[in-house]
């Protein structure tokens, strides 16, 4: 074996956790092109299939941001999806029966979001209360709190404006009709510049002496990354352009991963996931980073409450049931440690995709939700084992 192949080798074993999520989402999206195509005759990779995929599965990938935070500081937060629930009752009270304008809902919502994260983060922090229980508590009390607030009916149907948050479409600037060529012309730019950022980093090690990942893997990761990114701008803008949800997701994905790679604070949140005392100890103040990280996740939680009640165009007593599960599963199945102190913003935003993949891929199958469950199940254990074998290595 040449010492060319040995270096790619190493670094692909020493990096499998980060490359293995890649890999997996990759085959996943493969087996349900060819298994849909054989025996349901769908294409998978249609581009109403793939707007469906991002307008459906959006919220778990909004959330999946902020629990990743909470999780690398060595937490957990079990209310998310009756936070859901709760602002998109708030949101329909608000829009519907208080007829307030869309541009004082959101952030009313958004700040109602933020007072829930802060008192449970008050209680995590401060009172050194295990973050399972506040939040299992939160869980019980916002569900509730949303059968009360619609006395157990749904509100709706929103304004226009108000829906626009989920099922809008960026216009063309171009005043082209199809392809949007505004859509094209944004992701070509997004992939150019995810090209022109591995670039500098690789620069930017050499100068400091950090051997480079091997030229042969850099090469193809941007060459995979880039032409998937043209391709499914390509299927969009064939359809009917961009989302404003996918605007919004990759704004929050982007600011999140300045966030946790460049800013101290978010580097200083996975020194307190990996050894709280010994973060404490060098001066930084864990209980205001916890107690940050938990307002980060309420305010997510409300934006995501807002855009599933605007996607189903009304506000009900059972929105937001499960989500917490499919959201922690996303980030556990994007290498995050049950641990703390490991993740990456783009693992768990991969996480989501396929937990997003998965569900789509079942349900053009016809695959039950009982089975859908069960094999959503086994896929997070398998994270996890995954996990704990990696930490063994």
């Amino acid at each position: 074996m040449s010492e060319q192949n040995k270096g790619i080798g190493a670094h692909l074993g020493g990096h499998l956790r980060e490359n293995g999520m890649l890999m997996a989402l990759v085959a996943i999206v493969v087996f349900f092109l060819i298994i849909v195509r054989v025996f349901e005759g769908v294409d998978f990779l249609s581009a109403q299939n793939i707007t469906n995929l991002f307008l459906q599965n959006s919220y778990v990938i909004i959330m999946a941001l902020g629990m990743l935070l909470v999780i690398v500081a060595g937490h957990i937060d079990l209310s998310v999806g009756s936070v859901v629930g709760f602002v998109g009752a708030f949101a329909a009270v608000l829009t519907v029966n208080l007829h307030w304008p869309v541009w004082a809902v959101v952030p009313a919502c958004l700040g109602l979001g933020l007072l829930i994260g802060a008192a449970q983060g008050y209680w995590v922090a401060y009172w050194r209360v295990p973050s399972f229980i506040v939040t299992l508590a939160g869980m019980l009390v916002f569900r509730g709190a949303t059968m009360w607030l619609l006395a157990g009916q749904n509100i709706g149907p929103f304004p226009k404006t108000f829906q626009s948050l989920s099922t809008g479409f960026i216009p063309d600037v171009f005043g082209v009709d199809k392809p949007n060529m505004t859509a094209l012309a944004l992701v070509t730019l997004s992939a150019l510049v995810i090209v022109a950022m591995g670039w500098r980093a690789r620069m930017r090690d050499a100068e400091f002496g950090i051997e480079p990942e091997p030229g042969a893997v850099f090469v193809a990761r941007n060459l995979i990354v880039s032409a998937a990114l043209i391709f499914v701008g390509y299927k969009l803008a064939s359809f009917r352009g961009l989302p404003n949800v996918v605007v919004i997701l990759t704004v929050l994905t982007v600011l999140y991963a300045f966030f946790t790679e460049k800013v101290t604070t978010g580097r200083r949140i996975y020194a307190l996931g990996g050894n709280e005392k010994a973060a404490k100890l060098s001066g930084i103040k864990t209980e205001r980073l916890v107690f940050l990280t938990f307002c980060n996740m309420g305010v997510l939680a409300a934006l995501a409450g807002m855009i599933v009640a605007a996607r189903l165009n009304s506000s009900t007593p059972k929105a937001g049931v499960g989500f917490e599960l499919d959201v922690i599963a996303a980030v556990f199945i994007g290498g995050a440690s049950m641990s703390g102190g490991v993740g990456k913003i783009l693992g768990a935003v991969v996480g989501a995709l396929i937990m997003g993949v998965m569900n789509n891929g079942m349900s053009i199958m016809g695959i039950g939700i009982d089975y859908q469950q069960m094999i959503k199940g086994l896929v997070l254990l398998a994270a996890v084992i995954f996990d704990v074998y990696n930490k063994s290595k």
